[in-house]
Parts: structure tokens; C-alpha cells; sequence
């Protein structure tokens, strides 16, 4: 069975050997899981957010387990974009697998020189822009919870980074996703991918303290897959350029309903976190599942979803 996915972008596309990808934040550089299964079989690595400076993070406990999930204030720590360009890249199966770079920064002029930078680099295939970061010269307010702000984001990294394909990575914190999701596909995103994480906290009742350092944190896992399923939905049927769906996704079943209700491509995060292995065992399940399904080609089954009339 072909597995090969094409993310058809309005600049540029991206093509995936399988539909399944790692989440950022969740596989590291990749390196780190290098132990556990080849590379080069996954469809796609989404590397760890990159901002142009290293970054320490927040104070720990900064990851608590939660009812069918985790919550994570981990503040967005990383080695800065010219050691991952430098160090990390070079390392990686980039001839074989999509690397994409997952960039964050706190304006629009900041977005567009971390686009700039990674623009230059061969071994990128595409960048994918977390807007769920405050932009400091509006108060703090987040990109990815006002459509003008998010487009503008969007706007400033396709002018900057003109040979990548853009993924623009969408918050499910907001009233209207498909709002946004229209908002950064007019301003030139290639693709979007949804959800990153709920905001969510939990507390100690014995301490009387918040179980994170930084009080509240992205809740992530099976138990936000419903409302991922929900986005992903409302959004391939908002806009006209590809969907990669995650949160929640464990299994090829999982993956399934993703890209039953309009998902091209999904990925893999905390599932990496359950088993390290998830995101490799996935590819080598899902030719096994489709045949089981009847599915017999998996660009026919995406957003094949049936709905009443």
C-alpha cells in the first residue's frame, strides 16, 4: 500500500514518505530517539520549538501526569536555532525524512529572522509556526488567539522564508478556530496543523500548592483527542490548503479517525512520552489496519467522514 503523502502548499508543497510525523516538543531533535526504531521510516521529525537565543526553560516540576494525559510547563527550552543548524541538523536523516523546524518567538520582526535563518538551510524541508507564544509589543497578547496578529506572523514568515513549505500550528484556546485557520491560510500558510495543547493546571491538596511550577501548563494525550478531532474537522472544512491533525494519537486507529474527518497527515506527541517507540510503531501498524478497514488508498479516505443529510 502507498503511503506517501503530498501536502500541497500555495507556495510550496511538502512530501512525506507515510502520513505520520512527530509532534514538537515530544521527539526532542529526533537524535535522542534514535535507540528505539530507524529515522528515516517516519514520515516527517518536528523538532523541539526553536527561538533564535537558547533558553533555559521554567523552574521545575514542569511535567505532572494527569487522567489520561500529561501537563507540561516545560517554557519552551531549547539550544537556540544556530546550534540545532550547526550541531543537531547535520545528524539527521534529512535526505530521507521531512525535517521540519517548529519556530516560536515574541514578535512578528523575531518570526521572520528565525525564518530567514532556517530559509538557508538545505536539510529544513518546512517550518512550522507556533503562534501560541505572547507577542511582547501587544501587551503579551497571544498570536494564535487573535486572527490579525496570527496573519500577520504568517504574512512575515512567508515573505522571509520563501523555499520552505509554511505550517502554521493552531491553538484550540481560542472561540473560533476556524476564524484563525482562514486567517493564516489568506495571509500564505502552505498547511496548518491542529491542536496544541489546552490550558489546563492541577493542584496538591496535601501541599496546597500548585502541582506545576508555573501554576497552569498545556494539557496534552487521549484526553484532549476529542476536541482535537472537533478542530481538525472545523478547520479542513474551512480552508482549502492540507490539515495535520494530533493530540491523542497512540495507535493507527487513532490516526484513522484523524484523517477520516479531513486530517492529510498526523502526528505523533505524548504518545512518545507513553513509549518511546510510538511514533515507529505506528508506521509499521497502519498498512496492517487499513487492509483490516478496507482501505485501500488513504488520499480517497481522508475526510471521507459521512455525515446525515
Amino acid at each position: 500500500m502507498d503511503l506517501s503523502v503530498t501536502l500541497k502548499g500555495q507556495t510550496r508543497d511538502l512530501v512525506l514518505k507515510n502520513p505520520v510525523l512527530t509532534a514538537s516538543g515530544t521527539f526532542g531533535y529526533g537524535l535522542e530517539f534514535v535507540t528505539y526504531g530507524d529515522l528515516s521510516e517516519l514520515g516527517g521529525i518536528v523538532v523541539k520549538g526553536l527561538s533564535l537565543h537558547p533558553r533555559e526553560g521554567n523552574s521545575s516540576p514542569r511535567i505532572i501526569e494527569t487522567t489520561a494525559g500529561m501537563l507540561n510547563a516545560v517554557g519552551l527550552q531549547n539550544d537556540g536555532v544556530e546550534s540545532f543548524c550547526l550541531e543537531k541538523l547535520p545528524r539527521l536523516p534529512w535526505h530521507n525524512t521531512s525535517i521540519i523546524a517548529n519556530i516560536y518567538a515574541a514578535s512578528v520582526d523575531e518570526f521572520a529572522e528565525l525564518a530567514a535563518r532556517l530559509d538557508l538551510e538545505e536539510g529544513v524541508a518546512a517550518l512550522e509556526v507556533n503562534v501560541s507564544c505572547p507577542n511582547v509589543k501587544a501587551g503579551g497578547a497571544l498570536f494564535g488567539q487573535d486572527p490579525a496578529l496570527a496573519s500577520a506572523v504568517t504574512s512575515a514568515v512567508r515573505r522571509a522564508a520563501p523555499h520552505k513549505h509554511i505550517m502554521v500550528k493552531l491553538s484550540p484556546n481560542v472561540t473560533d478556530i476556524a476564524l484563525m485557520a482562514r486567517s493564516v491560510e489568506d495571509a500564505g500558510a502552505d498547511s496548518i496543523s491542529c491542536i496544541n495543547t489546552l490550558l489546563g493546571m492541577a493542584v496538591d491538596i496535601q501541599t496546597r500548592r500548585p502541582s506545576l511550577a508555573n501554576v497552569v501548563g498545556g494539557l496534552s494525550g487521549p484526553a484532549i483527542k476529542p476536541v482535537a478531532l472537533r478542530c481538525v474537522w472545523q478547520v479542513a472544512r474551512a480552508v482549502k490548503i492540507p490539515v495535520v491533525g494530533l493530540g491523542g494519537i497512540l495507535t493507527a486507529e487513532d490516526a484513522l479517525e484523524f484523517m477520516l474527518v479531513g486530517a492529510k497527515a498526523v502526528q505523533v506527541g505524548t504518545g512518545n512520552f507513553v513509549r518511546p517507540d510510538c511514533a515507529f510503531a505506528l508506521t509499521q501498524t497502519l498498512p496492517a489496519v487499513c487492509d483490516r478497514l478496507g482501505i485501500d488508498n488513504l488520499t480517497s479516505f481522508c475526510g471521507s467522514l459521512q455525515l446525515d443529510s
